[in-house]
């Protein structure tokens, strides 16, 4: 049994020393091997093709996956850099205002102004210890905005002219009919008990009236609308467009601030 295992071995050895003379003599001719190499390329193509083919697909999704999830992570870092910013920017532009309007003698910075009560109401940074008194006229660009309706010493609330509690009376310039002004709580102000029959036009002049003590006559108010609605009886309420812009309230005047007997600023 080992010589039929020799043999046989020595059998396998003389195979390979064969084979590898016929390669070595094969060798020079590089075509032969050249032909065999693209023969098995050209057969093991079609084969691998599909594997290619998802290798390339899975690279391209997971680069691209990769790819937004680095875009996702940009974005976010970005809007919250740029949230950031915009509160820095605000906190500072309002802090410069606030300085700004510091610097205005005789002006009064508006503090605080509620949204449950933005037409009715603001306070201010002045007042009794500044020479503030209840009634006196709060002025917006040279137009009444409102009075003062209650103070400490440090600060004071103005009742806004849109207010539905507050009444002012006032005069028609060009015709010079008297009559009341009043607001509705809505940012709205209205020329109250107007006679069916009397008529005015868009653009005419409204102006607080002599017959009140509290306010000094010949404070503007406003310019009459062409806007009219009916009321009870025979009455109309005709639309004051507020010569102060509400909208914008940042620093008013105190009129007659300083001298509470009532002399004017």
């Amino acid at each position: 049994m080992a010589e039929k295992h020799q043999e046989k071995e020595w059998i396998h050895g003389l195979l390979m020393i064969i084979t590898c003379l016929l390669l070595l003599a094969a060798a020079p001719r590089k075509d032969v091997f050249r032909g065999a190499v693209d023969a098995a390329g050209l057969l093991l193509r079609y084969p691998e093709y599909p594997a290619v083919v998802l290798e390339r697909g899975a690279k391209s999704l997971s680069s691209w996956f990769a790819e937004k999830s680095v875009l996702v992570e940009r974005l976010d870092f970005l809007e919250k850099e740029n949230s950031r910013l915009k509160l820095a920017w605000s906190m500072g532009s309002a802090a410069h205002l606030k300085q700004e309007l510091e610097r205005y003698y005789g002006y009064a910075r508006v503090t605080l102004r509620e949204p449950l009560s933005w037409w009715s109401e603001a306070r201010i940074n002045k007042g009794a210890s500044d020479g503030v008194f209840a009634g006196a006229p709060v002025l917006h660009n040279g137009y009444l905005t409102g009075r003062i309706s209650s103070l400490g010493e440090n600060y004071s609330w103005v009742e806004l002219i849109t207010s539905s509690s507050l009444m002012v009376p006032v005069v028609i310039e060009e015709t010079r009919d008297l009559g009341v002004v009043a607001g509705d709580g809505e940012g709205g102000l209205w020329l109250l008990y107007v006679p069916e029959g009397r008529s005015y036009s868009g653009g005419m002049t409204v102006s607080t009236a002599m017959v009140s003590e509290a306010l000094p006559p010949g404070i503007p108010v406003g310019s009459l609308s062409p806007d009219k609605r009916k009321t009870g009886g025979s009455y109309y309420e005709w639309k004051v467009i507020p010569g102060a812009n509400l909208n914008q309230l940042y620093a008013l005047e105190v009129y007659g601030e300083g001298t509470e007997g009532g002399g004017l600023k």
